[in-house]
């Protein structure tokens, strides 16, 4: 019975070491930046392939997180290169006088279990609007993962004016998806 007890203490002693990892570093080449929406109806995806991460995140302390993502805008991938070079243009992304956009975390907090919600400033060629996205941690060995997703209008920042300001061709909703993969600090 004592070595039972003895046990005990260890496994309840050890675990909020185990939860007190504090995770920095992105591993970019496992992790996604994405996005759906519907052309004329139909669901459509994309993604960017060149965005930098700076943050820092210990789920036992959420609320002293931080994080920033800077996003090349012409890194985009619609899956045609038509297309690549449309939203790079002046009615869409305007690449040219507005290169990366960004966003700055300035609140995460824990909204229970595994999820959490990071609010911030996400500024994209010349606006900027507050942002909530709910996200989900979860680990897998030395790593974590870092899931969620928010939806965005692209009327508030003034993508796809003129011809494609019609809804109806490219609805105004646009869902950003990610999923990162984490290390944590050595």
């Amino acid at each position: 019975m004592n070595k039972f007890f003895r046990c005990l203490f260890v496994c309840l002693a050890w675990i909020p070491c185990a939860q007190a990892v504090e995770y920095n570093t992105i591993l970019a080449e496992k992790s996604t930046l994405a996005f759906v929406y519907k052309q004329m109806g139909v669901s459509m995806e994309g993604r960017f392939k060149k965005f930098e991460i700076q943050f820092s995140f210990n789920p036992t302390k959420p609320a002293a997180a931080k994080a920033t993502v800077d996003l090349d805008l012409a890194s985009i991938d619609t899956g045609s290169t038509e297309a690549n070079e449309e939203v790079a243009g002046k009615a869409w992304f305007n690449t040219k006088a507005f290169p990366h956009a960004r966003f700055a975390a300035t609140a995460i907090k824990s909204i229970g279990g595994n999820r959490y919600e990071v609010s911030g400033k996400l500024s994209l060629k010349g606006h900027t609007q507050e942002v909530n996205a709910p996200f989900t941690f979860t680990t897998q060995g030395n790593a974590s993962v870092f899931e969620g997703s928010f939806t965005l209008k692209r009327a508030d920042f003034a993508i796809g004016e003129g011809a494609w300001a019609d809804f109806g061709t490219v609805a105004n909703e646009v869902q950003v998806k990610f999923r990162f993969l984490a290390s944590a600090s050595k």
